[in-house]
C-alpha cells in the first residue's frame, strides 16, 4: 500500500517532540497545537508532551469561562446553559428593538453551540474494547452462522483497512482536522424550528496510546471541549462545567471509530452478529449488530436514570470490504420524584468517505454524522425533537509518534467524582405548559444543596 510521509506541522511537530519532551508532566512548554491559548487549570497536566511548537494556523482566543452576558444565574436556583437553550428555542419572541434582537440571535447562537459540543464534541462507544485484543479467528464449528459471518465480515475488514498486517506495530496515533457544526432543526408537537444559519466552523486534535489511552480537543466558534482517558477512567472537561468523570467503564471514543482506528474497530465488532445485506447509497453492505450487555447498562445508570439500551450498527462494504456507516442508537429512562417517566433517544448516523492510505492504514480522511435527540414521555404530545449535523476533514495523520507517553494522558487535577449523576433531567417552565413539554436529554449535575431540578446544572450527555 502507498505510505505518506508526514509532512508541515506534522514534521514540525516530531521533530520539536524529539528535541524537547521530558517524562514530566510538567514540562514548561506547552504551546497548544490546537489552540494557540492558554489553560490554567488544564495546563499542569497536559503540557508539551502533546503539543508540540509548530503553530500552522491559529483560532480566535477562547472564552474558557461563562460568556459575559450569558452568566448561569447566581444563587444556584433556575436552569443552566442547556435548560435555558431549551427554553429558548420554544420561547423566541419576535423584537421590534433592533439591539434586542442582535442580541438575543448572538444569545441563541452561543447556547447553540454549546449544545452541539455536548452532544458532538466527545461521545464514547457503547462497550470497552482494546487494540491489543486478539483479532477476530473465524470459528464454524458450534458457532451460530450469525456469529461466523461476522467473524469472516471482520477479517476481511481487518485485511482490507491494513489492520492485521500493523496491529502489533502500532503503538500510538495522532490525527488533527477539521469540522463543521449546525444545529438544523428543533421540533416539539406544537412547531418545527429550522436553523440553517448556526454552522460553526473549528477544529480537533486526537491521540491515541496502547492500552486504551486516548485524549481529544475539539475547539468551535471560540469555545473548547477536551476529554480523555488514562485506560482506567474517562474524563471529560467544558468551560461551563469543568471537569467530570464519565460513570461506566472505560470505552474508546467514538470519533476513533469513524475511520480512524481500524484496530480497535475490529476489537468492538469481535462480539457483534451479522444481522443481514442492505444496499447502503448504492453500495452493497454486509451489516453487523453490536449490543450493550446488561451489566455494562446496570453499570452505567444510576438512581432514577435507566440505561435501557445501546445499539451500535456497523455497514461493511462488501466490495472494499471497509467500513462506510455507523448507526448509533441509545435509549435512556428517567422517573421524577412525582412518579413520571421520560424517555430521552439518541441517534447518530455517521457516514464514512475517501479512504486513502496512511502508512499502510486505510483512514477516511472526510465524513458527515446527523444526530437526533428525541425526548417522549406519557402524553402524545409531549415529544420534542432536536436534529443536528457535523461534517468532518482529516487533515494529518500519524503512528508511533517518538515522544508520546503515558504523562500526556494525565486527567485534570480538578476532576469531580462523586456529583455527576448520568441522566436525564425533565425541564418545566410554567410559561409554555400550553405548548407542550419543553425537555431535552441532559445529564443532571447535583447542586449543593438539595436535588430539586431547579438547583441543577445541566449538559448533554450521549
Amino acid at each position: 500500500m502507498e505510505s505518506r510521509k508526514p509532512s508541515g506541522f506534522l514534521a514540525s511537530l516530531k521533530g520539536e517532540l524529539i528535541r524537547t519532551l521530558s517524562p514530566s508532566p510538567f514540562t514548561s512548554h506547552h504551546n497548544n497545537l490546537l489552540l494557540n491559548v492558554s489553560d490554567d487549570r488544564h495546563s499542569r497536566q497536559h503540557s508539551a508532551h502533546r503539543y508540540g511548537a509548530g503553530v500552522v494556523e491559529t483560532l480566535a482566543p477562547l472564552m474558557e469561562g461563562p460568556d459575559p452576558d450569558y452568566d448561569e444565574p447566581r444563587g444556584g436556583g433556575g436552569y443552566g446553559g442547556l435548560g435555558r437553550w431549551v427554553k429558548g428555542q420554544i420561547l423566541r419572541l419576535p423584537s421590534g428593538n433592533g439591539g434586542s434582537a442582535a442580541a438575543a440571535a448572538a444569545a441563541c447562537k452561543r447556547a447553540d453551540l454549546r449544545v452541539m459540543l455536548s452532544v458532538l464534541g466527545a461521545p464514547l462507544a457503547p462497550v470497552h474494547a482494546s487494540s491489543l485484543d486478539p483479532p477476530p479467528l473465524l470459528s464454524i464449528k458450534d458457532t451460530p452462522i450469525e456469529k461466523s459471518s461476522a467473524q469472516y465480515i471482520l477479517q476481511q475488514y481487518m485485511a482490507a483497512s491494513g489492520a492485521q498486517t500493523v496491529q502489533n506495530t502500532v503503538k500510538n496515533a495522532y490525527a488533527m482536522g477539521k469540522v463543521k457544526m449546525t444545529m438544523s432543526e428543533f421540533e416539539t408537537a406544537a412547531k418545527v424550528t429550522k436553523n440553517r444559519k448556526s454552522a460553526q466552523m473549528g477544529r480537533f486534535v486526537l491521540w491515541q496510546m496502547n492500552p486504551d489511552m486516548w485524549y481529544v480537543e475539539l475547539a468551535v466558534g471560540g469555545s473548547k471541549v477536551h476529554a480523555g482517558c488514562n485506560g482506567k477512567l474517562v474524563w471529560w472537561h467544558t468551560p461551563w462545567l469543568g471537569a467530570h468523570i464519565v460513570k461506566g467503564p472505560v470505552r474508546p471514543l467514538r470519533r476513533t471509530l469513524q475511520g480512524l482506528d481500524p484496530i480497535t474497530t475490529g476489537s468492538l465488532f469481535s462480539e457483534a452478529k451479522c444481522v443481514g445485506e442492505k444496499k447502503h447509497h448504492g453500495e452493497d453492505c454486509f451489516i453487523l449488530k453490536l449490543s450493550t450487555d446488561p451489566h455494562n447498562l446496570k453499570a452505567r445508570s444510576h438512581g432514577p436514570v435507566e440505561i435501557i439500551r445501546h445499539l451500535l450498527f456497523g455497514y461493511f462494504s462488501q466490495k472494499t470490504g471497509l467500513l462506510v456507516y455507523m448507526e448509533d442508537s441509545h435509549l435512556t429512562r428517567i422517573q421524577d420524584n412525582s412518579g413520571n417517566a421520560a424517555y430521552w433517544e439518541t441517534t447518530i448516523n455517521s457516514y464514512l468517505h475517501d479512504y486513502r492510505p496512511v502508512e499502510g492504514i486505510m483512514i477516511a480522511h472526510s465524513g458527515h454524522s446527523v444526530v437526533t435527540v428525541f425526548r417522549f414521555g406519557e402524553t402524545a404530545m409531549s415529544h420534542t425533537k432536536t436534529r443536528m449535523e457535523e461534517s468532518w476533514v482529516i487533515e494529518e495523520v500519524a503512528f508511533n509518534v517518538p515522544g508520546l507517553s503515558e504523562d500526556c494522558f494525565i486527567p485534570p487535577a480538578d476532576l469531580r467524582s462523586g456529583s455527576v449523576i448520568e441522566s436525564l433531567g425533565l425541564l418545566h417552565d410554567e410559561r409554555s405548559k400550553g405548548n407542550g413539554s419543553n425537555q431535552t436529554k441532559v445529564t443532571a449535575l447535583e447542586g449543593s444543596r438539595g436535588g430539586s431540578i431547579d438547583n441543577m446544572m445541566w449538559r448533554m450527555e450521549v
